[in-house]
């Protein structure tokens, strides 16, 4: 069997989604994507206990499913879905002195995965997700 397209062209889709999340939120190159895009997996990681991140994992390229995973401290504590201002800021506290994420960021990152996924698979995996994950993912 050959290696699926999903992994042998992972690279490739990782690119296009950065350029799309570039474009969408106006940012000056992919690596300031790169940072946003962390910022915002990173900051929904941290609303969902294990089992829910890696069923949310699973719905994604994997290229993203990947960086949703990396560097994860899974001792610790899990965040309430808040305010999306407050949720913002955290986004922008990674790597702060080099992270250009606006204030749209969120929304701006939602937009762009949404184009690169299932939605109707994404949909479904977000409705068993805790309360405010839909929200979250609202662009």
């Amino acid at each position: 069997m050959p290696v699926p397209a999903e992994y042998s062209r992972a690279g490739d889709h990782f690119c296009e989604f950065l350029l799309d999340a570039r474009e969408t939120s106006e940012l000056g190159s992919t690596h300031q994507a790169y940072t946003m895009v962390q910022g915002v997996l990173q900051a929904f990681r941290r609303r969902l206990d294990i089992k829910d991140a890696i069923l949310f994992a699973g719905i994604l390229p994997v290229g993203l499913r990947a960086l949703f995973v990396a560097d994860w401290d899974t001792d610790e504590p899990r965040r309430p879905f808040e305010d999306r201002a407050i949720m913002t800021k955290e986004v922008q506290a990674l790597r702060a002195e080099h992270n250009f994420a606006p204030e749209t960021a969120i929304g701006d990152v939602a937009s762009a995965l949404r184009r690169h996924v299932d939605e109707a698979a994404f949909n479904r995996v977000l409705a068993k997700l805790p309360e405010g994950a839909t929200e979250f993912w609202k662009p």
